[in-house]
């Protein structure tokens, strides 16, 4: 009569004769194929509300195979799935002596079967074991964080959570680290240069929270050219890419309201550029950085970023000159600088008209539509409102929530002077016209703040209250909601 295994002892059957890992032979006594194994570890984690299990078919598949090593929290779920624990699965060390002779599975780095003590069942593996805590290999983590951001891309309404942020800033953290140690050919920097192009023609139309994953994965694969440092002409042209890209990345996120990571981004941007050490490509890091505190309430800074923007870029015209007289201006006529605003956006006009045209439809250019975007801006903080509407009315902005960030100004100076009915209508129409993937924090938080400046009495006229329900409609499709 045959004798009944239990699972435990079926695994280490089929690790014996057929020379898997004991992880593999797990799922192989249960009949699993990978993707079962994947279905089955995230419906327990659902179950237990262990969180979302950072596996895919192609990770297990490399853990089974002892190319990579789940992390310590992956390893605690995948014992549950098993009902095993980290020794059982071959994926830590017992050296207990504890003088019990019952079956154990000891993972030795230096020994093989036939070197294992007799009172003890030794299985080997082909990789040496890693105590568990201990931090997972490079190649391991960042194959997990693509997936990840993979995942985010394929799925809709994956949102912009404590877990996607802690990923975003790990992705800027590894990048800073590499700038400072990247070998490359020609035809890999001529793709990046293309990618990175393809990036900015995109970014413009694009919703910011899936351009944001998109990035970190141009970026992961952008910090591998660099982490080997390259001849000169080919670490300049990486890294102005990484500066490009980390721009992107910045801006982004300041859409989405998150102001801390933004901020570091502009930081990750602002090494890259030093470190190219071309003027332009640093002024443009600092007249763009410009915006962050402009949009998030330190206008002085905003000035700051904008003169040293001009400063590095000089008497030339460009853009990045052109871009830091139209901000500096922008935020001069908020603060209530009157004359020194009209004199910001009168160089601005000045180094603009002395400029190439630019290319309207890629980010980081000023073209023709940029500048009217400052001067509407600039206007209508000078009370000068009469060309806002017909702007609008006519405008083609490829930049999709210019049109409601000009309107979002022009209620907030209406509500200054007390028209509250008026400015809930316009940023009403403000929010209307931004399509639902587009209305995130740097637009509904600025609606947010006219509400808040209604007098109580005066909350209930239907303006209003349109104005809060629309507001209300919003909030839960924002990224970052702080």
């Amino acid at each position: 009569m045959s004798r009944q295994w239990s699972l435990w002892q079926t695994a280490q059957a089929i690790n014996s004769c057929c020379g898997v890992s004991l992880l593999k032979a797990h799922r192989l006594a249960r009949g699993w194929s990978a993707r079962q194994a994947i279905e089955e570890l995230e419906r327990l984690c659902e179950t237990h509300s262990l969180g979302l299990p950072r596996a895919s078919i192609d990770l297990l598949n490399a853990w089974e195979n002892n190319r990579a090593r789940p992390r310590p929290q992956t390893i605690d779920q995948i014992a549950r799935l098993y009902s095993a624990n980290a020794v059982r699965l071959g994926l830590a060390a017992d050296f207990s002596d504890d003088g019990d002779a019952g079956n154990v599975v000891i993972v030795a780095p230096t020994r093989t079967a036939q070197d294992a003590p007799p009172q003890a069942r030794a299985v080997a593996v082909s990789s040496p074991p890693a105590v568990p805590g201990s931090a997972s290999s490079d190649p391991e983590d960042e194959a997990e964080r693509r997936a990840l951001f993979h995942h985010a891309l394929l799925s809709s309404g994956i949102p912009l959570n404590g877990r996607m942020l802690a990923e975003v800033e790990r992705t800027r953290q590894d990048m800073d680290r590499t700038l400072a140690t990247g070998s490359v050919n020609e035809d890999q920097l001529d793709r990046l240069d293309e990618q990175v192009l393809r990036y900015r023609r995109e970014y413009i139309k694009s919703a910011p929270l899936p351009m944001l994953y998109r990035l970190m994965l141009e970026i992961a694969d952008v910090r591998r050219l660099v982490s080997v440092r390259q001849p000169a002409l080919s670490q300049r042209r990486l890294l102005n890419a990484t500066t490009m890209l980390a721009l992107l990345s910045a801006d982004a996120l300041m859409k989405l309201g998150d102001t801390r990571q933004a901020h570091a981004w502009y930081g990750t941007a602002r090494t890259a550029s030093d470190d190219v050490g071309e003027v332009r490509l640093r002024a443009l890091v600092r007249a763009q950085e410009a915006m962050l505190p402009y949009h998030y309430g330190d206008l002085t800074e905003t000035v700051r970023l904008a003169r040293e923007a001009r400063m590095l870029a000089g008497s030339a015209p460009s853009s990045p000159a052109a871009l830091g007289a139209a901000a500096e201006a922008r935020a001069l006529a908020r603060m209530g600088e009157h004359q020194a605003a009209r004199v910001a956006l009168a160089e601005a006009e000045r180094i603009f008209s002395r400029m190439p045209p630019e290319d309207d439809h890629l980010a980081f250019r000023f073209s023709e539509r940029r500048l009217q975007f400052y001067r509407m801006g600039t206007l209508i903080e000078l009370g000068e409102t009469g060309q806002v509407q017909e702007w609008i009315s006519r405008s083609a902005s490829p930049y999709t929530i210019d049109p409601a960030l000009v309107l979002l100004d022009q209620a907030a100076h209406v509500a200054r002077e007390g028209g509250y009915d008026e400015a809930c209508r316009l940023a009403e129409q403000a929010l209307v016209q931004v399509p639902p993937e587009h209305r995130t924090s740097i637009v509904v938080n600025r609606a947010r703040a006219l509400l808040s400046s209604v007098p109580p009495n005066q909350r209930r006229i239907p303006a209003a209250r349109h104005l809060h329900d629309l507001v209300a409609e919003a909030g839960p499709q924002l990224a970052v909601d702080r």
